[in-house]
């Protein structure tokens, strides 16, 4: 999964999306614009696993957050209950197909305005 696959399959359902290409320019866009959903991938520039997931959290506590990682699958590295306990409401494995995100963020925040 990548980041403009998953804004492509956001933007051609409805969702409006913002992206961010490190953690850093996450939490700005976060502080500016309030998102009702993250979906994040567990590691990315600047941060990686919980502590992504808390950091995300502590700039937008309102907002729910998907996590991705191709380590879920393996079972090494940062585990899906790991994620799930350092706030994500759901923990996707990679490889993500379009429809599983799609059903993901729905259930999660309902269909796009």
């Amino acid at each position: 999964m990548e980041s403009h696959h998953v804004a492509d399959w956001l933007l051609a359902a409805g969702y409006k999306v913002r992206k961010a290409a490190n953690c850093q320019a996450a939490l700005q866009a976060i502080e500016e614009h309030a998102p009702a959903l993250i979906v994040s991938d567990m590691f990315m520039p600047g941060a990686c696993g919980a502590t992504a997931i808390a950091q995300l959290k502590r700039y937008a506590p309102a907002a729910l957050l998907i996590a991705v990682s191709g380590y879920f699958k393996s079972g090494s590295g940062v585990s899906a209950d790991e994620a799930l306990s350092a706030g994500a409401a759901r923990a996707l494995a990679k490889p993500v197909r379009r429809a599983q995100l799609l059903t993901a963020v729905s259930e999660l925040i309902g269909p796009p305005d």
